[in-house]
């Protein structure tokens, strides 16, 4: 079956779109090929790509519930915030050498949901023919879309 490995575990796909970045921005998760979530910014502000990558994480973890999952995702970003560079900022008071942290609401919800989870981070190289990640990047713009329309 597509979108499933060998021990049916959970695939997710996510992806974030932001036009122009910053603006208006949308988010997905797409699970076991199919769109399962679609987002914006949760406070109707202009924001970026790099926060809606990170929502998208975020729901991906939420809907798994803690079951064990893949979740695929183009930004190296925020596998490297989320499986290394947090963890100092952390211990730090969150805080961290040469300023602030960006996206520090992202950082903080993301974090503890990933360390609770039997959730495996794989980056995914972004518009280079993978399926599940041109359907992430399909309904990221149209989740986009939707925020526009939603604005006017």
């Amino acid at each position: 079956m597509v979108g499933y490995n060998k021990n049916h575990m959970i695939i997710y796909y996510t992806d974030g779109s932001c036009e122009p970045n910053p603006g208006v921005g949308g988010y997905a998760v797409i699970k076991n090929m199919q769109p399962v979530k679609l987002g914006g910014e949760p406070s109707g502000e202009l924001t970026t790509n790099i926060r809606m990558e990170g929502f998208a994480i975020i729901e991906a973890l939420k809907d798994a519930r803690g079951q064990e999952c893949q979740i695929f995702t183009d930004s190296e970003f925020w596998i490297n915030v989320i499986t290394k560079w947090s963890l100092g900022w952390e211990k730090a008071g969150w805080k961290k050498k040469g300023g602030e942290i960006k996206n520090l609401d992202i950082v903080k919800e993301v974090c503890p949901l990933f360390r609770s989870s039997k959730a495996t981070l794989t980056w995914v190289r972004g518009h280079n023919n993978d399926p599940g990640n041109e359907l992430a990047d399909h309904w990221a713009n149209e989740a986009r879309k939707q925020q526009l329309l939603q604005r006017s």
